[in-house]
Parts: C-alpha cells; sequence; structure tokens
C-alpha cells in the first residue's frame, strides 16, 4: 500500500513546486519574450526559422537514400501491392525509404511537415505585421525579406512535392505544363527548355532535385539570415530559445501521428492520369481553385490561341497580388496609411483609437475572405461528392461568393472597426457602463459610469441597485 506523502516538496505549494512554476513562467515568458516592435511577429519568424532548419536537416537525412531518377525499373519491394509494376527509379527509392529505411517514413513526414509549417509561420507573421501596420519606414526592409520569403517558401515545398514522381506529383506538374503552356509566345519554348523536350521527359526530376536542394534553401536561408540579424548596438546573451525544441518536437509529432503524402496508395506517375479527388498542399490551394473556377475563356491573336482561362488564374492574378505586397506596400500604401491614421500606427490588432485604420484592417480582412474561398474552391468535386450537389452547381456557387464576398467581407469589417472606435470614444468621454443603478434624492434613476480606464472588466460580479 503506497501512502502520499503530504510534506513532499512538489505538494502543498513548497518551495519546489514554486521554483517549478517560476521556471515554467521564465520560459512562457522567455519564448514570447517582447520584441521592439511585435513580439508576435518575433514568435512566428522564429517559429519559421526552426521549421526550416528541421527542413533541411530532415532533408540531410534523406539525401542518401533518393535516387533523383527518372530511368525505369521493375519494383521489388516490401510493398507487395506494386511489386513487378514498373516505375522509375524516383519513386522505388521513396517506396524504399518509407518501407525499408528504420526511420525513413518519420524522416520524410517530419521534413514534408517542416516545409507546410514554414510556410504557415511565414503567412502568420506577414498577417500580423499587415494588420498592425508595421510594413513601413525603418519596418520596410524587413517587410520586403518576409515577401520575399513567402513565394520562396511556396516554391521549394512544391518543388519537394514533384520529386517522389508519383500520380499526385505527376498531377501536379501536368498543371504547371498547362500554365506555363498558357503563355504568349514564350511558352512552348520555355516548357521544352525547363523538360528537356516534350513533357514529361526523362530530366525535370533530376532538375527538379537539384533546385529543390541547393538553389531554393540557399536563398531562403539567406534571408533568414538577413531577418534574423542580431542588434549591435544592444547586444544580448544568447540563451536557449524554447519554441525550438516545442517546434521541433511538434513537427516530429505530427510526422509520428498525421499521415501526409502516403505516395504508394496513388501508385507511380503515368502521363495522362491523375488520381481521383488530388488536391494540391495547402498554400497552393488558392491557385487550384482560381483554375477551377474560372471559365474556359479563350482569346485568338495574330492568329495564335490565348488561354484566358489558365493564364487569369494561373499567373496574371499571383503576379499582380505579389507585386501589389512589394511596391504599393513600398511607395503608395504608406502614404495613404499614415494619411487615414494622421500618425504612426499604434499597437493592437483592431483599431483602439477612432483615427486607426479601419479600412487596413477591412481589406485585410477580403483578403483573407478572397483567399479562403479560393482554398476551399480547389476541392469543389470532393464537396459536390459529399453533399450530392451537383459539380457544376458547386462551382458557380463558389464563382459568385468570390466575387461577392471580399467587399462584403470589407464592408462588415468596416463597419464593425468604426463601432468599435465609437463605443471606445464613447466610454473614453462618458466612462464605462457598470450596470450599477442608485436612486437620488428627487426619486429618479442614473446609472453610475466609471473612468475608461479604472472601470472594472465586464464579467465582473452581478450589478447591484439601491
Amino acid at each position: 500500500m503506497v501512502v502520499a506523502d503530504r510534506h513532499h516538496p512538489l505538494r502543498s505549494g513548497g518551495p519546489a513546486a514554486k521554483r517549478l512554476a517560476a521556471g515554467t513562467r521564465r520560459l512562457v515568458l522567455d519564448a514570447l519574450r517582447r520584441d521592439p516592435q511585435d513580439r508576435w511577429a518575433a514568435v512566428f519568424g522564429r517559429i519559421a526559422g526552426y521549421s526550416f532548419a528541421a527542413a533541411v536537416v530532415s532533408g540531410i537525412l534523406l539525401l542518401p537514400f533518393f535516387r533523383a531518377s527518372m530511368a525505369t525499373v521493375a519494383y521489388h519491394g516490401s510493398y507487395g501491392k506494386l511489386d513487378g509494376l514498373p516505375v522509375s527509379q524516383a519513386y522505388q527509392s521513396v517506396l524504399a525509404i518509407s518501407f525499408d529505411v528504420r526511420g525513413g517514413l518519420l524522416i520524410r513526414q517530419v521534413h514534408h511537415w517542416s516545409a507546410d509549417l514554414f510556410v504557415a509561420a511565414i503567412c502568420l507573421r506577414l498577417l500580423r505585421v499587415f494588420f498592425r501596420g508595421r510594413f513601413s519606414g525603418r519596418a520596410l526592409p524587413d517587410w520586403l525579406i518576409w515577401v520575399t520569403l513567402l513565394p520562396l517558401g511556396m516554391l521549394a515545398a512544391y518543388t519537394g512535392t514533384l520529386l517522389p514522381d508519383d500520380g499526385l506529383s505527376g498531377g501536379s506538374l501536368s498543371v504547371i505544363t498547362g500554365v506555363l503552356l498558357s503563355l504568349p509566345v514564350i511558352g512552348t519554348h520555355l516548357v521544352f527548355a525547363i523538360f528537356g523536350g516534350a513533357p514529361p521527359g526523362h530530366q525535370i526530376i533530376g532538375r527538379d532535385y537539384w533546385v529543390h536542394i541547393l538553389v531554393l534553401p540557399a536563398l531562403a536561408g539567406a534571408l533568414l539570415l538577413a531577418s534574423f540579424r542580431p542588434s549591435l548596438r544592444r547586444p544580448r546573451r544568447v540563451r536557449p530559445d524554447p519554441l525550438l525544441p516545442f517546434t521541433c518536437a511538434v513537427l516530429v509529432l505530427l510526422g509520428a501521428i498525421a499521415q501526409i503524402n502516403p505516395v504508394w496508395l496513388y501508385g507511380p506517375y503515368q502521363p495522362g492520369s491523375i488520381s481521383a479527388g488530388a488536391v494540391p498542399d495547402w498554400y497552393m490551394g488558392f491557385l487550384d481553385g482560381a483554375l477551377r473556377l474560372m471559365p474556359a475563356w479563350e482569346l485568338t491573336v495574330a492568329g495564335h490561341p490565348l488561354a484566358l482561362g489558365v493564364l487569369i488564374p494561373a499567373l496574371v492574378v499571383p503576379g499582380l497580388f505579389f507585386t501589389c505586397l512589394f511596391f504599393i506596400c513600398l511607395a503608395l500604401y504608406p502614404l495613404a496609411d499614415r494619411r487615414i491614421t494622421g500618425r504612426r500606427p499604434p499597437r493592437g490588432l483592431l483599431p483602439p483609437t477612432p483615427a486607426d485604420p479601419a479600412n487596413r484592417t477591412a481589406v485585410g480582412v477580403a483578403g483573407v475572405t478572397l483567399y479562403g474561398l479560393l482554398w476551399a474552391a480547389a476541392a469543389n468535386d470532393e464537396i459536390a461528392y459529399h453533399l450530392q450537389i451537383p459539380l457544376y452547381t458547386v462551382t458557380w456557387i463558389f464563382r459568385v461568393l468570390v466575387l461577392a464576398g471580399p467587399p462584403l467581407a470589407f464592408l462588415l469589417t468596416r463597419v464593425m472597426c468604426h463601432a468599435l472606435a465609437d463605443q471606445r470614444r464613447d466610454e473614453e468621454l462618458h466612462g464605462r457602463e457598470t450596470g450599477r443603478i442608485v436612486r437620488n434624492a428627487q426619486g429618479g434613476y442614473t446609472e453610475i459610469r466609471e473612468p475608461a480606464r479604472q472601470a472594472a472588466p465586464r464579467n465582473a460580479g452581478p450589478a447591484s441597485a439601491r
């Protein structure tokens, strides 16, 4: 029989328990230590850096086992359903990593999850900085660095999904081929230069391999180092960051329990075929959704067809988006933002004072709404299948939502921001409602208001009356 010790140092709030609680608080505060500009933006940036490091380390561990070759071989391995089928050496090596190399599947999935988390952390950082308006003045170089990191990270992760040469990556490669062919004049020549002949050819996996493991990681790593440059004026003591083991632990946990990219279920790539219900990774969903929603418009210019149904959603819209992030935020938007606010944007996500930029918040919400709708439209076939709705009906619903959703989100967000600003202005002028009603000598009733800075929270105790 085991008897609990009441005098154990971790029980009854002993010294050891207090030291443990204090140490935990210090770890949390250290993980969220205040940045000179924005601590949460710094947290997202550090998570992006640590996930990039995890992707590099896991990628280095996978290098000796992967064969970047499209040469055809007969598969004889642990996965019996594909035994004897002709596959590429790239696909065979990925199956060997997944089933024959000890810990190979875990490392491969950690590598994939690291790439997804890297892009997600960049997006969260950019959203945080945008909503707070800290992308001009001294913060402009940092903003441009992270805006450049976004397409680089997306491209690095996307080139990695092409390497297994399975049915899903082959379908993604076919989409990219169609997008490049939609370019007028140079599209066909560009495709033949990239593939080394008629697609899919026999060189694209090898070329994509070197771009994925050398070119894009080097550029992304250089930009990350430029973003995390230390301050020479106020050098800090080097301390271990609790976010590093936490990020790595989350990635290992995801790699162990959350299956991602099971290439053995898709089978080897065969030109002209694609898996049913295939969708890209989350960061490329907006592109796939735009391609599915765009009508199949086509023009003929000087006797040459111009496929607007592919050119506009796949090249024009993303190109305009990143161009706006660069140049509008570089020159035009900071001036307009200062004119709207009349001063430097304050801290906080939503406008805390009447002079704050409700328009910027509304623009950000409209952009997030547009991205979310395009992302959901990438699964229009799955939605139609599970809800038993005709595919064309679902497609037209998303077309209407994509056109009407962002303006509606802009208007609603702007109204809400102005309502919050009016409420704060009223509290500053007249005080905050306390819920206490007093009766005066003449028999009337008056509500007691407290100054906004000294007022009790709204969820305080029940109101009292006299």
